[in-house]
């Protein structure tokens, strides 16, 4: 049975001279370029995560540190499965006529890769600074660069966005 093609939910226009296809393309294409850039991240940090696991200093960390270890693993794990997610979808409905459903899903994978990433990222300086420093530095490390990441990536941007749009 042929599905009939569905047009793209419409969209606040931007002054752009563009159909609702070409804006879905144009827009699956930023969605792509932006989950090359956070996968490129991601696998550099797991690819690191795992590497530690056979250096002969592993075998000092005490159960906490283990614990911590194996859950920035897994974190590592669920970042890459959330942001190869849009692509694994995209050819699920490859020729379904669904390029905005595609778009839609691909956003809301890429924002909640980066707040599983920015976790990530917390987690991996905490547990290098827990290692090699200790507690103490390990909180102020986290802490410091948890609320860098907050100001980078949501504060400013969303400032800027609602300074724009007023």
């Amino acid at each position: 049975m042929h599905e009939r093609p569905r047009t793209a939910p419409e969209v606040k226009d931007d002054g752009r001279a563009e159909t609702a296809d070409e804006r879905a393309d144009r827009n699956w294409s930023e969605v792509l370029q932006e989950l090359r850039v956070l996968q490129t991240g991601t696998q550099i940090l797991t690819g690191f995560l795992l590497a530690l696991a056979f250096q002969p200093a592993f075998a000092d960390l005490d159960d906490v540190e283990r614990a911590f270890y194996l859950t920035l693993v897994v974190l590592a794990a669920i970042s890459a499965i959330v942001a190869l997610a849009p692509v694994a979808f995209h050819r699920t409905v490859f020729r379904h006529h669904a390029k905005p459903t595609v778009v839609a899903y691909g956003h809301a994978a890429l924002i909640t890769a980066l707040a599983t990433v920015s976790v990530l990222l917390v987690g991996v300086v905490a547990f290098v600074f827990l290692v090699v420093v200790g507690a103490a530095a390990s909180w102020i490390s986290g802490i410091a660069l948890g609320i860098l990441i907050a100001a980078l990536w949501a504060a400013i941007p969303f400032a800027l966005r609602r300074q724009e749009t007023s």
